[in-house]
């Protein structure tokens, strides 16, 4: 269990005026620029506080289009109205954060941001877990990424995917995370994201992860006794058909953390570090962005 207190508040400046009014408000500040590498260059920074008797932070978000905010909004999550991409061309992006007390809700007692694919397998093995949007999304710069650490373990216990954004109400409110990045991007294809759920009783964690992109994988799969998603993951492109597998038996170790790999440093990288990449492409087929799903 970490000694850490909880978050229990977020802020962004995206000026200097800003900055001091967060510093004379007591926030503290994470020091890595969210919009790095980018030209021109418009320091953005995050802010948070640690209060006595405030309900901790339990989950962030991120939006980079209208249609992702509705179910945040009617779900009660706290948007902080400043763009992580102020000044810059590209999506405009904005944190969103949920106190919950659900029994998937894990207090965050920590963040950290990395900007370099060698920084990222250090932080999985240490039990951190990276939300899925890169903070200069469509921004160049560097694939900047907030990671967040919890009070005590807890592992991935339920996955699923949507191919709209009708039911994300019900999703946050059940507890699930949504990994904020189409894994469709630039595919012609529906808008298709992956969920999550944590549980701190590692007896409900998957143990493993699998995907498939043919008939026989898909058999092979399910002789293994691996479950399937019903959802295609390139549902709406002229893709081939990828299904996201998993399965709670077999395996001590249960997943921690996953994510959605779209810079091409972190595929080499992360096995290096014996991170399981699952090599193959969510676009298979299509000419969307090549990505890949990993786990810990």
């Amino acid at each position: 269990m970490s000694d850490l207190h909880p978050i229990t508040k977020l802020n962004v400046s995206t000026n200097e005026d800003e900055e001091e009014i967060f510093g004379a408000q007591g926030y503290e500040l994470l020091n890595a620029d969210l919009n790095e590498g980018t030209i021109p260059n418009n320091r953005v920074l995050l802010w948070y506080k640690r209060e006595c008797g405030f309900k901790p932070v339990t989950r962030i978000q991120f939006t980079f289009n209208d249609y992702m905010k509705k179910g945040l909004a009617e779900a009660g999550y706290e948007m902080v109205n400043r763009d992580l991409n102020a000044g810059v061309p590209g999506d405009h992006i904005f944190l969103w954060y949920f106190c919950g007390s659900t029994q998937y809700d894990v207090p965050i007692v920590n963040l950290q941001v990395t900007k370099n694919a060698n920084e990222e397998p250090a932080l999985l093995i240490d039990g951190w877990e990276r939300l899925g949007c890169d903070l200069n999304r469509n921004a160049g710069g560097c694939f900047v990424y907030l990671w967040v650490k919890r009070a005590t373990p807890s592992y991935i216990c339920d996955v699923a995917a949507t191919s709209d954004y009708t039911s994300d109400q019900q999703y946050f409110i059940d507890g699930y995370t949504r990994i904020d990045e189409n894994v469709n991007r630039r595919a012609s294809g529906n808008s298709v994201f992956l969920w999550y759920r944590r549980s701190s009783d590692k007896s409900k964690g998957i143990a493993a992860l699998e995907v498939s992109n043919t008939f026989q994988e898909q058999v092979n799969l399910q002789e293994r006794k691996f479950q399937k998603m019903a959802l295609n993951l390139n549902k709406g492109t002229q893709g081939k058909d990828v299904y996201l597998w998993y399965s709670k038996e077999g395996c001590e170790e249960k997943v921690q953390s996953m994510a959605v790999l779209i810079n091409s440093n972190t595929w080499m990288v992360y096995q290096k570090n014996g991170i399981f990449v699952l090599e193959k492409n969510l676009n298979e087929g299509n000419k969307g962005i090549k990505m890949y799903l990993a786990y810990k």
